[in-house]
């Protein structure tokens, strides 16, 4: 089980192939490589390399599934005049990934993952699927 820390938007995160999360939102589009090279850690099924403070050359790759987001926080100011208060509602921003790769520092892949496509279903109306059965 081979696995890296990488820092993004202040925060820490343990990260293996295959793993979708969400971070604070990036400037990217969706659908495009976004490269991680803040590597503090890297753990191979042999060996483990700690940096001080992040690994040199060290680099995790993941693919950016979209923008989202995260539910509203009212956000309410009540103070003890009459007729002194506020509400207002806050939704942070957050991008929603998926770990592609996880390369060492001489380039050698650690760990690489498959992506995962999203499905659509597509409902048909009951009109069309009458016409098909008639014909």
């Amino acid at each position: 089980m081979s696995f890296a820390i990488i820092e993004t938007g202040g925060k820490q995160y343990k990260v293996s192939a295959s793993k979708i999360l969400e971070i604070e939102k990036l400037n990217a589009k969706k659908g495009e490589t976004i490269k991680f090279k803040n590597v503090l850690l890297l753990n191979d099924n042999n060996n483990t390399e700690i940096g001080s403070p992040s690994i040199d050359g060290a680099m995790v790759e993941a693919k950016l599934l979209e923008n989202i987001k995260d539910r509203t926080i009212l956000v309410f100011h009540k103070r003890r005049r009459k007729n002194s208060r506020k509400k207002n509602g806050h939704r942070q921003q957050h991008s929603k990934i998926q770990i592609t790769k996880i390369l060492a520092k001489n380039g050698k892949i650690i760990d690489e993952a498959k992506l995962v496509e999203k499905k659509t279903i597509v409902k048909k109306a009951k009109k069309d699927i009458k016409k098909v059965v008639k014909k």
